[in-house]
């Protein structure tokens, strides 16, 4: 865990985020340290990915503030956020289909906020060796569950602070749900802080430090996962479990 003076990675406050008329998030706020997994639930419809979204700079809130690594970062542009040491892994698996594996890979290749150089090529290919056997192939190519592990694999290059990972095992078998799953454990125990929005509570619950809960844009449970385990009234009533 972070020294209490070091700056949060990320201190989201009072967010009012919305879409058109339609307001999503309602005062919401999350924090996040280094070396910290946190689980961001709630039913569809929520406004998980919204949340996800404002981090990122692809929403703009109407009120509140995002400072990423002590900066404000409230409204800027996607890429300054991911500068600062944030990668996001979108619902949708996102690669470029033009190019191959490999290319996918390399092109987001950089250091680190702090110079960091762990997660290199020969790494990631070490962790998804899926990916080493098809390091020609286009997304045409790919399952579902390639082009995830691709994801992943591709913030991994920039060496972020924080990954986000948003509908982790979305769709995908339960062989290969299982796999995303072991390699969460792995990135938590690099050091990597992470925030991670899936539908398989359990599986989350296993990964992380705390665990925050959206009821229709608001923040009605952020506290540690043993807290939640505990409650299985809050489960039923928020998670429908």
């Amino acid at each position: 865990m972070a020294a209490t003076d070091e700056p949060l990675l990320i201190d989201a406050a009072g967010l009012h985020s919305y879409y058109g008329s339609s307001h999503v998030l309602r005062g919401v706020n999350l924090r996040l340290r280094r070396g910290e997994t946190l689980g961001l639930m709630g039913r569809n419809g929520m406004g998980k990915s919204t949340l996800l979204k404002s981090l990122m700079g692809l929403v703009k809130p109407r009120a509140g503030t995002v400072r990423i690594a002590g900066q404000d970062m409230t409204g800027r542009a996607p890429y300054e956020v991911a500068r600062l040491g944030v990668a996001y892994v979108p619902e949708g698996r996102g690669i470029f289909g033009n190019l191959s594996v490999r290319e996918n890979l390399v092109m987001a290749a950089r250091p680190g906020t702090r110079g960091q150089c762990d997660w290199t090529y020969e790494r990631v290919l070490e962790t998804f060796p899926r990916l080493k056997e098809r390091l020609r192939h286009g997304r045409q190519q790919q399952s579902g569950g390639e082009q995830q592990m691709l994801n992943i694999g591709r913030a991994l290059m920039t060496k972020p602070d924080v990954l986000i990972l948003d509908e982790a095992t979305e769709g995908l078998a339960p062989l290969v749900a299982r796999e995303i799953w072991r390699i969460c454990a792995l990135i938590r125990e690099s050091g990597i802080s992470s925030i991670i929005v899936d539908k398989n509570w359990k599986q989350v619950t296993q990964i992380t430090d705390r665990n925050l809960i959206l009821v229709k844009g608001e923040v009605v449970f952020d506290d540690r996962t043993d807290a939640l385990l505990d409650d299985p009234a809050l489960l039923s009533r928020h998670l429908g479990v």
